[in-house]
């Protein structure tokens, strides 16, 4: 095995995975809180690239400043999608949530592929930093960028959640919505706030994967929040540490696959870890298994 190419790989592994982490993170932030799986969350990522687009080349934005617009925007959206679609229907089974949710990820879909077509649009380059070099190796900007802001937002949100008075409500709204809401605590609030944050990492995973990969479509979302569903669930979803974990780790099965074995493979190889860790550890890597009182 030539270890340039394994680096090389591991490298691209990490990039992919990094973004796979803050989708994740996504993910997990909204189900600890409000245990619900918000499939419409990979076309925020799409909304969030094509708020930059419309930002920087149809209204002539400097880069800068269109980079907050679109987080504003995507956790506007997120709050807007809990209060219209989810809060309704929040004490009703689970299988309506998460048919809201699949309906809201085709009704976005469609809706910008009525405004802006199907055809792919070019993202504009947001990220200008020279490459690292380490010895013989060359690491684009992108690459190493991405992989340090999905750690440092990992490490933010986890002190957050544990050390402030909001991140101290929103634990206690995963626990029991009932009790926290008797000690005085802002159910409604405190789940908008979930679902804005997530939102908002959302779009800077949008960013981040269209400045890696600059062609932005309706539906680019799409495989990308199922594969970090994956990432949550491998990692342990409602865990931000497993989230991040499950991204990497999938980035890298992925990039190997696609080196070593078939490219054709790699999404039925991501779908067997999925298999195998809900098999042994159907937590998540980092999951704890608990047992509820009946």
């Amino acid at each position: 095995m030539n270890i340039s190419q394994f680096f090389l790989q591991l490298i691209n592994g990490l990039n992919i995975g990094s973004i796979y982490a803050l989708v994740a993170l996504g993910y997990t932030m909204v189900y600890g809180i409000a245990k619900l799986i918000n499939f419409a969350h990979g076309e925020i990522i799409m909304v969030g690239s094509y708020t930059v687009f419309v930002c920087t080349t149809l209204m002539g934005m400097p880069i800068w400043l269109s980079i907050p617009v679109s987080i504003i925007v995507c956790a506007g959206l997120g709050i807007c999608i809990e209060k219209v679609a989810y809060k309704p229907l929040r004490n009703a089974s689970r299988i309506y949530l998460l048919i809201t949710a699949i309906g809201i990820s085709f009704f976005l879909q469609s809706l910008f592929q009525l405004i802006f077509t199907s055809n792919p649009k070019s993202f504009p380059t947001i990220i200008q930093l020279p490459p690292l070099t380490l010895g013989s190796f060359s690491i684009s900007a992108n690459y190493y960028l991405t992989f340090v802001v999905s750690v440092i937002l990992m490490i933010v949100l986890d002190r957050f959640v544990k050390l402030t008075k909001t991140g101290r409500a929103m634990r206690a709204v995963s626990e029991d919505q009932g009790a926290a809401q008797l000690m005085g605590i802002n159910i409604n609030k405190t789940i908008s706030i979930t679902f804005a944050i997530g939102s908002a990492l959302a779009a800077v995973a949008g960013i981040l994967y269209s400045s890696s990969y600059p062609l932005i479509n309706p539906f680019m979302g799409s495989t990308l929040g199922i594969k970090a569903f994956i990432a949550a669930v491998v990692g342990g979803i409602g865990i931000i540490p497993g989230a991040v974990l499950g991204g990497f780790i999938l980035g890298i099965i992925e990039s190997l696959t696609k080196a070593y074995i078939s490219s054709q493979m790699t999404d039925a190889i991501v779908f067997l870890v999925l298999i195998v860790v809900l098999v042994f550890k159907p937590a998540g890597l980092l999951g704890k298994n608990r047992k509820e009182k009946v």
